[in-house]
């Protein structure tokens, strides 16, 4: 694609994108990735995009990283003055680790699935979270992403097309929100889980919804548990309230912690 001569100076895409860095870093703490970058400034080619961030990075009003995708980090701002941010989104990059999406999840009537795994997702799916969100003890390799179909967990501020990272595990706590498959059936789900009574009640947070019974707690197998949500809201991810914790910045966009042990919605 061939390129206009560059005349000296900012030109209004350079100024554009400059304020829209600087307003992206400012409300997130984090860099916008290139996509997002043209979105926001009306720009549909990633190449434009590219080209001019690499005038920007030439001119020292940014610093790129391109080894991840959300490596652009603002310098200085259009006055020419050091940006005290700078710093703050190089350590908030550095922190970021990938969480990689491996399949889809039901949070309705269970999903019938292959019994082998989970695997529904090419390698490069995945998202990325700040390391320091991760509970002590948690380890990177443990953790994997889902997304989430259905509506059974609204209540939990779940809702479908969100993106839930999981911890593996084999067993869980009353309460905890968790993914299991269902052995006697090839079909996952995700709920509250709760052993009682020689059962296990897998418990929906919609009360229009009833819980699942199961009478064998053998054929409820635990995939892992809920440690993080990730929203997702017209194409990118949008922070969600929640009384248990504020939102916590994720290279995503958003996540919001759990706690490890929630009061089900009956």
């Amino acid at each position: 694609m061939m390129m206009a001569k560059r005349r000296k100076g900012l030109s209004e895409r350079h100024k554009k994108i400059l304020v829209m860095l600087e307003n992206y870093q400012a409300e997130t703490g984090y860099p916008p990735s290139i996509r997002e970058i043209g979105k926001q400034t009306g720009i549909s080619s990633t190449s434009v995009v590219n080209y001019y961030l690499n005038q920007l990075e030439e001119e020292g009003y940014i610093e790129r990283d391109r080894k991840i995708s959300r490596g652009v980090r603002l310098v200085k701002d259009l006055s020419g003055q050091l940006h005290d941010v700078a710093n703050t989104v190089r350590g908030a990059i550095e922190d970021l680790i990938r969480v990689p999406v491996i399949g889809r999840i039901a949070a309705g009537l269970p999903m019938p699935i292959p019994s082998s795994d989970f695997a529904y997702y090419d390698a490069e799916s995945g998202v990325q979270i700040a390391r320091s969100l991760l509970a002590p003890g948690d380890k990177e390799e443990d953790l994997f992403a889902l997304e989430v179909q259905g509506d059974s967990m609204v209540d939990a501020m779940v809702n479908d097309g969100d993106i839930v990272v999981m911890k593996r595990a084999q067993d869980a706590r009353n309460g905890e929100m968790v993914a299991v498959w269902l052995n006697d059936r090839d079909e996952t789900t995700l709920k509250y889980f709760y052993k009682e009574n020689g059962r296990v009640r897998l418990q929906p947070a919609n009360p229009t919804m009833q819980p699942i019974f199961v009478d064998n707690p053998r054929a409820v197998q635990v995939q892992g548990k809920v440690v993080m949500v990730s929203a997702k809201w017209s194409g990118l991810t949008k922070p969600k309230r929640t009384p248990h914790k504020n939102p916590s910045i994720d290279g995503f966009l958003f996540l919001i912690v759990f706690p490890s042990k929630i009061t089900p919605c009956h």
